[in-house]
């Protein structure tokens, strides 16, 4: 008897049990697990738009989309998952366990499709297509792939798409942004990634409990990106790469306006590379020495050497500093403090204008000295240095010039006269990008403004080149801008001046050489310029790391403007 107590105990205790969790879910919490049961069976099926078209001032298209073919599997409609897995691998030549890990990773439900294989060939597509009856719940799933016609063109200036990473995501999410996501890397499509990216549609969907299709609850359609014209020239582009074949960087601006026309780093890189992910060729990107994904143009710093000198010429004349009948006398090298500073020859008597025909060393230590470290660091500030030019591209740095100031209050050390002959020549401390010193020379182009670069002229058809331009007038003596104008001029056109190799070319181009020395490397060569000297249209920068003297930039100058001339660029 007492056994058949504990006994009835037992099952009443056990009921009593039962019947409060049943309470609990019907009454106390039904609308929390109805909810639940609610999201349960609703499923969102994404669909994706078309991210923005790029393309260059002629509206030639630099960055398209093209259509590509993944391969997906229906699970609902497969009877034998392994059969159908082996059979696609022996179709497609992959790997049988490649593709089942694929379904098991990318599964969600039934009805949903599993994307097992991406961005297979067209003759592959066609073949499954045929196929289709005996391949029960395989379907070809055409997708939007980023499109780079010209290959490496101009991949610096555009960049390249790739799975967003978590410092961006970090920095993003607030703006609609999420794991998975598809954004630009460098160049425009970094830069303008919010205007080019797509908006993401689909389909809501009600399911069973086992996960099978009912009905469609509603449908957002995608929004596509955005498309962009960018104020670069595709031919000029083209013949500017086609001639870069050294490591170093060419840009050329629209001198009055700041409107980049073509812009190219060498080495460059292959964008698609990063869509299609062969790892061993990404690690060798970034595994290089040569530094491929770094875009000279406006991440580089290297020092000026002489085109720096137009500087100290500008600051002298606007100032009244020197007399342009002061002449100093060019031996070879002179004694500055405790030290020996050497010109590249010797060149005797030198005023301001001969010195820079020349590029006369011994003649601007003499200037650099006169006016002093704080007026050529104040000056060298005026033209823009040590600070970003506003260009509209990712990454830009902004340099360094250095000052007394500056040398005691981070460094604690004292400031000579050798570092202000070092200053003077654009060597020492002083870090410049080819960009700034493309803006630099443009103001001797324009009369005396200086100009923000910019690289977009118009998002979705409005033009926004006005919102773009900013041009500061640096109030420069008229007489002082003619004068190195015309000193710039006999550069090339003088016999005796340093890119004399110019000359011979069928438009009248002005400019400067440089070569920078680099300690234990080969120097830096360097050539800024413009031209039709008359009227100019174009400024240009040549830069060559380690590229020898200035020399070698005047001859890759030469080859870009002769080419641009037979192609009709200049008329």
């Amino acid at each position: 008897m007492l056994r058949l107590k504990i006994f009835n105990i037992g099952i009443t205790l056990i009921f009593l049990i039962l019947g409060m969790g049943v309470f609990n879910l019907a009454f106390l919490n039904h609308p929390k697990y109805r909810e639940l049961s609610k999201k349960n069976s609703i499923r969102l099926l994404p669909q994706e738009g078309m991210r923005g078209r790029i393309f260059d001032r002629n509206n030639k298209v630099l960055v398209d989309n093209k259509i590509c073919y993944d391969v997906g599997i229906l699970p609902q409609e497969v009877e034998n998952l392994d059969e159908l897995l082996m059979r696609l691998a022996k179709l497609l030549d992959v790997d049988f366990q490649r593709l089942k890990n694929e379904f098991g990773n990318g599964y969600i439900a039934p009805f949903a499709p599993v994307t097992v294989l991406k961005n297979i060939d067209i003759k592959k597509a066609v073949r499954l297509e045929e196929l289709k009856l005996e391949l029960g719940g395989v379907i070809i799933q055409p997708k939007l792939q980023r499109y780079y016609p010209y290959k490496e063109l101009a991949s610096h200036l555009l960049g390249y798409l790739d799975e967003i990473d978590l410092w961006r995501l970090t920095r993003l999410e607030s703006y609609g942004y999420k794991t998975k996501d598809i954004v630009g890397f460098g160049g425009v499509e970094e830069r303008y990634d919010y205007y080019l990216r797509h908006e993401e549609g689909g389909l809501s969907v009600e399911v069973d409990h086992r996960g099978r299709f009912k009905r469609v609850l509603g449908y957002k359609p995608p929004r596509n990106g955005k498309d962009i014209q960018l104020t670069i020239d595709l031919e000029l582009q083209r013949i500017v790469e086609n001639n870069l074949k050294t490591k170093g960087c060419v840009i050329i601006m629209e001198p009055f306006t700041g409107e980049i026309l073509a812009l190219a780093s060498y080495p460059n890189f292959l964008p698609s590379l990063f869509f299609n992910k062969k790892n061993y060729l990404i690690s060798s990107l970034f595994n290089n020495p040569d530094a491929p994904l770094l875009n000279r143009a406006i991440s580089g710093l290297y020092p000026a050497g002489s085109v720096f000198k137009l500087i100290l010429a500008c600051c002298a004349l606007q100032l009244d500093k020197l007399d342009i009948h002061k002449t100093f006398f060019c031996p070879g090298s002179v004694n500055i403090g405790r030290q020996k500073f050497s010109c590249w020859d010797t060149h005797e008597t030198q005023d301001l204008f001969l010195a820079i025909v020349h590029s006369c060393n011994i003649f601007f230590y003499r200037l650099g000295t006169l006016l002093g470290p704080n007026l050529i660091h104040e000056w060298a500030l005026k033209f823009g240095l040590s600070k970003p030019t506003g260009i509209d591209l990712p990454y830009e740095r902004k340099g360094f010039v250095p000052s007394p100031i500056l040398r005691r209050v981070y460094r604690f050390q004292n400031w000579f006269e050798g570092d202000t002959a070092n200053l003077s020549i654009g060597q020492g401390e002083l870090l410049v990008s080819p960009l700034q010193m493309l803006r630099m020379i443009s103001v001797f182009a324009n009369r005396g403004f200086l100009v923000k670069p910019y690289i977009v002229k118009a998002i979705d058809g409005r033009d926004i080149s006005d919102y773009q331009k900013k041009i500061v007038p640096l109030g420069l003596k008229e007489k002082a801008l003619i004068y190195i104008q015309n000193a710039l001029r006999s550069v090339v056109s003088n016999p005796e001046g340093t890119a004399h190799v110019l000359a011979e070319l069928p438009v009248a181009v002005a400019g400067k050489t440089g070569t920078a020395q680099v300690e234990g490397k080969q120097s830096h060569s360097w050539f800024v310029g413009f031209f039709p000297f008359e009227k100019p249209r174009f400024a240009i920068c040549v830069f060559l790391e380690n590229g020898g003297p200035g020399y070698y930039a005047c001859l890759l100058a030469r080859s870009i403007i002769e080419a641009m001339y037979n192609t009709g660029l200049l008329n």
